[in-house]
């Protein structure tokens, strides 16, 4: 039953045509990249990642650009979805690919593919830069936990995209889905960041995060930190999915 609502390639196709035709869309695809790499080389470059200035993980200090990384993945998710929330644009892409699941389905997987791909090469950025720039302080590729860092980057920037993308398709409304996540990460991350423990950590950024450690934070591990995260942003495209299913469009 429900592999007759798997994405095809034509509606893949579709969808990738819509979102590279957004200059916004676009924009904040490419934010993602900038905003994690280039946040972390110039603070390698202004040597705010010294031992101890951004925490007592130097794992995750090598990836603090990603604070705001996950900001323009956020953004990215939210977008892509509310564009078709505007002037009749759902009505038009349902009248190309009526079954609504599939065209959910393939929004959510070309949002994911895209923000992996840019997520991955952030991470991998980050980490370099941090290398090239970071002097003493500089972490090496033999570091334990790098490599995970690295690849966990980039899984946890789409998480947060597609998480936001399945909230925008609830609310029908990037502008809130963004007003309500963004004050709420940001205050996760620089007000609680340093408390261990309590319903704190498995708050999607928080639980997400433990991916960059190089040591467990509370009770959640890298990969099962990441699996809260995976779980928020599952729950939000489920509840995405069947808003689109039985509202109007």
């Amino acid at each position: 039953m429900y592999g007759t609502a798997l994405p095809t390639r034509p509606a893949l196709h579709a969808e990738w045509i819509k979102i590279r035709s957004l200059r916004g869309t676009v924009g904040a695809l490419t934010a993602i990249f900038v905003a994690t790499a280039g946040i972390q080389a110039l603070s390698a470059a202004a040597g705010t990642v010294e031992d101890g200035s951004l925490g007592d993980d130097p794992l995750l200090a090598a990836f603090f650009g990603i604070n705001f990384g996950q900001i323009a993945a956020m953004a990215f998710g939210a977008s892509a979805f509310a564009a078709e929330f505007h002037d009749g644009g759902l009505r038009v892409s349902l009248a190309s690919v009526p079954n609504r699941t599939r065209f959910y389905l393939s929004k959510a997987a070309v949002v994911g593919a895209l923000a992996l791909a840019v997520g991955l090469a952030a991470g991998l950025a980050s980490f370099a830069a941090g290398q090239a720039l970071g002097g003493a302080s500089a972490l090496g590729w033999g570091t334990s936990g790098a490599g995970r860092a690295i690849v966990g980057s980039g899984l946890y920037l789409m998480v947060m995209a597609l998480f936001a993308a399945g909230l925008t398709a609830v609310l029908r409304s990037g502008t809130l889905v963004l007003g309500l996540l963004i004050p709420v990460v940001l205050v996760v991350s620089f007000v609680m960041g340093g408390l261990v423990g309590g319903p704190a950590q498995y708050l999607p950024d928080r639980a997400g995060q433990m991916v960059l450690r190089s040591v467990e934070h509370g009770a959640l591990g890298p990969w099962t930190g990441l699996g809260v995260s995976a779980l928020w942003a599952l729950a939000a495209l489920a509840g995405g999915c069947l808003a689109v299913r039985r509202r109007d469009a």
